[in-house]
């Protein structure tokens, strides 16, 4: 066998008998009508800044709703634990609603952006990788530290799951993790 040959046969006979193994199977991403829907469930919320608060229930809901020209609208609703008596927590009602406009496929940018440096709004994004949609929000405050929060609702085949986290100059301070399932479209 020519040694030209030999050499193309060392160097495809690996690939060919472990390429198969070696493959990885890519999940198409979802599009948003997959998460359309209302979704309903529970969460534990786990934060370093809290002495007596550590360790909190949350009851979330949230509502998915595209809309005509390609983009989304979210609410969610946290029923928050984490003020007064650690025995007997006062409950409070912590609501957000935002809308999405597209980008591009499977990327989405908050219509309610202002700019980061010179406003109290944070700026919001949201898009779709897989099984999962993320919004990230990250606002500059006046001193110029800076806040990201990022919410991860990801659909299993029992419904979605909440990963939140909430970052104070770079320094993770809250994680919220739950699960919900869907009890409207």
């Amino acid at each position: 066998m020519p040694r030209s040959l030999r050499h193309l046969c060392l160097v495809l006979l690996p690939i060919l008998l472990l390429g198969p193994l070696t493959t990885v199977a890519v999940a198409a991403d979802l599009r948003i009508a997959a998460f359309e829907g209302v979704w309903k469930g529970n969460a534990v919320s786990e934060s370093e800044i809290s002495a007596n608060f550590q360790l909190t229930s949350r009851d979330i809901d949230v509502t998915v709703r595209a809309d005509a020209g390609g983009g989304f609208n979210i609410v969610w609703n946290t029923v928050q634990r984490q003020k007064g008596d650690p025995d007997n927590p006062r409950a409070r009602l912590k609501s957000t609603k935002m809308q999405f406009v597209p980008v591009r496929a499977g990327v989405w940018r908050g219509s309610g952006n202002g700019d980061p440096l010179s406003s109290a709004k944070p700026i919001a994004w949201a898009y779709i990788k897989e099984r999962s949609l993320s919004i990230v929000s990250m606002q500059i405050y006046a001193d110029g530290r800076h806040e990201t929060q990022i919410y991860r609702r990801s659909l299993s085949g029992t419904g979605m799951v909440l990963d939140f986290i909430r970052n104070v100059d770079g320094k993770q301070v809250r994680q919220v993790s739950g699960r919900l399932i869907k009890v409207a479209k």
